[in-house]
C-alpha cells in the first residue's frame, strides 16, 4: 500500500483520530493517550503501533514511558491530497452555477414571451 493509502487507513479509525487529535496539542505519554478511552492498554497499544507504521507518530522512550509526538508532515500528505479534490468540487460548483443560472436567464425570458 502506498504512503497515502497507509495514512489514511490509519486515520480511518476514530480512536486513532482522537489520539491524533490530541496530540496536535503536543507529545503525550501512552498514559495520557490511554485516559479517555475504555479500552484495555492492549488495545491502545495496537492502536499506536499501527499509527507509527503509518508514519504519523513517532514513539520514544523516556525513562519507563514512552511518549507519542505527531509527525505533521504525514498529515499534510493527506491534506494535500484532499484539496486536489476540494478544487475539483470548487470547480464543479462553480460550472453548474453558471448553468443554473443560464437556466434562470432563459426561463425568464420564455415567460415574458408567453406572457
Amino acid at each position: 500500500m502506498d504512503s497515502l493509502g497507509t495514512t489514511l487507513a490509519a486515520l480511518s479509525d476514530p480512536t486513532r483520530r482522537a489520539m491524533v487529535d490530541r496530540l496536535t496539542r503536543g507529545p503525550a505519554t501512552v498514559g495520557v493517550l490511554t485516559e479517555p478511552f475504555d479500552v484495555s492498554q492492549q488495545m491502545i497499544s495496537k492502536h499506536i503501533a499501527c499509527l507509527v507504521r503509518a508514519r504519523i507518530v513517532i514513539k520514544t522512550k523516556r525513562g519507563r514511558e514512552s511518549v507519542c509526538r505527531l509527525r505533521p508532515e504525514a498529515i499534510k500528505t493527506v491534506s494535500d491530497w484532499a484539496i486536489s479534490y476540494r478544487r475539483f468540487w470548487e470547480e464543479s460548483f462553480d460550472k453548474l452555477g453558471v448553468v443554473l443560472n443560464q437556466m434562470k436567464k432563459e426561463e425568464v425570458r420564455d415567460g415574458r414571451k408567453d406572457g
